[in-house]
């Protein structure tokens, strides 16, 4: 891996540093009825340097951790690490990550640098179980609450993150759209 100060991150700079936010409201799955969770959250992304795929493809690397605490007791309920990547030939931005759960998603997007904005960065990916951006997911999780999509929008502008990301989850018998928002401040 090369040198972290010499990367070239593209849009990947304005995720660095560690964010906080405390205005989510997690919406999930019961076999009865959907749980409402405020919550609050804390996002690390630091420079990891880049890597040089089969002598052809270079990535920049972000590596990343969040952890999400429920508001009413301050317990964790989601653990997530993962690297966001940056190919800039290709113009490609890739989010890979894994929760403890036994899932693993790669989420890809497109990312045109010549018509990106420095003051507001938005970054737009998605994986389909089954098909080139992925989810892979254990044989319990894959009978009892399979991941089938995966969407993830973020936005930066100056010291806020926004995202939303919707996750689709066969469980309870159903088909259930999940999905997330909040906004993040830098500190």
């Amino acid at each position: 891996m090369a040198n972290e100060k010499t990367a070239d991150y593209g849009p990947l700079k304005a995720l660095f540093g560690t964010w906080k936010g405390n205005k989510g409201i997690d919406i999930s799955p019961e076999p009865d009825e959907d749980a409402m969770n405020p919550f609050y959250e804390v996002l690390t992304i630091e420079p990891a340097g880049d890597v040089e795929n089969a002598q052809v493809q270079i990535l920049a690397i972000a590596r990343y951790h969040l952890t999400v605490f429920k508001t009413e007791n301050d317990e964790a309920f989601h653990d997530q690490v993962g690297y966001w990547l940056w190919d800039n030939e290709a113009e490609t931005i890739i989010n890979s990550f894994t929760i403890p759960r036994a899932v693993a998603v790669i989420a890809g997007g497109k990312f045109d640098s010549s018509k990106a904005n420095e003051s507001e960065i938005t970054l737009e990916v998605e994986a389909k179980a089954g098909e080139e951006w992925g989810i892979l997911q254990s044989p319990f999780m894959l009978d009892k609450a399979k991941t089938t999509a995966f969407k993830q929008k973020i936005t930066v502008k100056g010291n806020t993150l926004s995202y939303s990301e919707t996750t689709m989850v066969d469980i309870y018998g159903k088909t259930y759209t999940h999905t997330d928002d909040n906004v993040l401040e830098k500190v």
